[in-house]
């Protein structure tokens, strides 16, 4: 397993050559995003983040996760 990427940060992610964040993918599923983060969106755990998003008008999934506590 891998360590943690920084302070306050949840879950694991990965960097992309320049040092960013590299993006989740827009067909991860919620089920996925609610396990790997430990919280409950009340969706369907098939429903794409990139539809969730469209339909809920967020940005990312780091603004997803710092506007729902």
């Amino acid at each position: 397993m891998t360590k943690k990427d920084a302070m306050n940060m949840p879950g694991y992610r990965t960097r992309n050559q320049d040092g960013r964040l590299r993006d989740k993918r827009d067909d991860t599923h919620m089920g996925t995003i609610e396990k790997q983060y430990g919280r409950d969106f009340g969706v369907r755990s098939d429903m794409e983040l990139g539809n969730f998003l469209k339909k809920n008008k967020i940005a990312s999934l780091n603004d997803l996760l710092h506007s729902q506590k």
